[in-house]
């Protein structure tokens, strides 16, 4: 299924670019300039219009992606700090459980139950029965 959508999206898309390419073939003029009318030392050399269009499309993709890459560098900061954290706490769960293995196996003393037991002192419970 993703196969067939890219090849959906892709072939339009390949016959755009190339019907764009054959009709924009005809030599323009990139100046820099823009009070100079004829030859200035800001002209680029004649290219084709395609060649021009495409260069200025990949320049604001790479001028796109740098300025988005430093407005998410908070993000990123906060991630790696978080990731530290967990580190740190993964470390820490890790010594509390090797301490509760190593503590388990040591014998508990519990307390002496209460001189007469939960019975009372015959062995019979609250209403005289013997358990």
């Amino acid at each position: 299924m993703r196969k067939f959508l890219t090849a959906v999206v892709l072939i339009p898309l390949g016959l755009i670019i190339v019907d764009f390419l054959l009709a924009n073939r005809h030599l323009v003029t990139v100046s820099f300039d823009p009070l100079a009318s004829g030859d200035s030392a800001f002209d680029l050399p004649p290219q084709r219009l395609f060649v021009v269009i495409i260069a200025a499309l990949i320049l604001g993709v790479v001028v796109g992606g740098i300025a988005t890459w430093f407005r998410q560098r908070h993000w990123r900061r906060a991630a790696r700090q978080h990731e530290a954290d967990a580190r740190a706490v993964r470390a820490q769960l890790a010594d509390l459980r090797s301490s509760a293995t190593a503590s388990r196996y040591e014998p508990q003393r519990l307390p002496a139950p209460p001189q007469g037991g939960f019975q009372g002192q015959s062995g019979r419970d609250k209403q005289g029965a013997t358990l």
